[in-house]
């Protein structure tokens, strides 16, 4: 089967609906961040049975697909869990290919970042499965669009799931800790401008790992059309801090391993190969008094 792209365009995906080859998952969760610096994690599945693309299945992130056993949120769940769970829904042969959307990267934030979706596409393509897009402007844009929708419940025949993981793709934290004074990798903070320097309470403790430079995941984007930018403008993006060069690995990490998935994605757009994601991220690295932090610009 012919590759699809990694990012689909509505227009693409509703031409392609009728496809007994495609598979479309809904991987919409919700964070709402509080004025305590705190956030609620609300799984998307009540909302997806009030409406969602037709043909469409749902995929628990929160409480489906990561280790419940982990003290983190979204920590990788073992290959057998998830992959059972992706063959319950349909994911996994090779005939197939799947396109996935979410309603956006936070509650009550302008940030156009499908990062939901790329996580999902992120675990993926880690245990294996190649042939999976993300679309672009999620289920806003569909909405905006006036396109379809149904509150019917979808279903596809089980599938095999027989990739394999890709190890190279999951950096650890003794991996970030070794890149710090490593010039051949370069890390990549996907939070925002004031979590990278400090100004936030979002987790244990402020700043950023020593060495890395900041991306924020939601500049990739046009906020109005909800459309991904050019590549001249997504490479302008990463440019300054080494990740073009292919002589270099990259590693991404953010708060929990969710909008470092969606910088990831846009690398692997833009032609870079060599990317790895922290997907303890902030949440793991923070709460250990041990690990160095910076604050500030630098």
């Amino acid at each position: 089967m012919d590759k699809i792209p990694l990012i689909v365009t509505t227009e693409w995906l509703e031409e392609h609906l009728d496809d007994p080859n495609l598979r479309v998952i809904d991987a919409t969760t919700f964070m709402k961040p509080l004025q305590n610096g705190q956030i609620t994690l609300t799984s998307g599945r009540d909302s997806y049975n009030l409406g969602h693309i037709p043909g469409a299945v749902y995929a628990d992130l929160l409480h489906e697909l990561s280790n419940p056993e982990s003290p983190l949120p979204f920590t990788l769940p073992e290959r057998e869990v998830f992959t059972q769970h992706m063959e319950n829904l349909g994911i996994g042969d090779e005939d197939t290919y799947t396109v996935i959307y979410d309603q956006g990267a936070l509650v009550g934030v302008s940030v156009t970042a499908p990062q939901w979706a790329a996580r999902l596409r992120w675990q993926l393509k880690y245990e294996g499965l190649e042939n999976i897009a993300v679309l672009e402007g999620g289920l806003q844009k569909w909405k905006e669009e006036g396109r379809s929708l149904t509150s019917e419940s979808s279903s596809y025949p089980k599938a095999d799931f027989s990739g394999k993981r890709k190890e190279e793709m999951l950096a650890t934290m003794e991996d970030v800790l070794k890149a710090i004074e490593d010039d051949s990798v370069v890390l990549i903070n996907s939070l925002s401008p004031e979590d990278f320097r400090g100004e936030t309470d979002t987790y244990p403790r402020k700043g950023h790992i020593p060495s890395s430079v900041n991306v924020f995941f939601g500049c990739h984007a046009n906020p109005q059309t909800k459309t991904i930018l050019p590549t001249d403008e997504l490479k302008r993006n990463f440019e300054k801090t080494g990740a073009l060069d292919p002589d270099k690995k990259v590693i991404t990490y953010c708060g929990g391993g969710i909008a470092a998935t969606w910088n990831a994605l846009v690398l692997e757009q833009i032609g870079v190969k060599n990317v790895a994601v922290y997907d303890g991220s902030m949440n793991e690295w923070a709460s250990n008094e041990d690990l160095p932090l910076i604050i500030g610009d630098k």
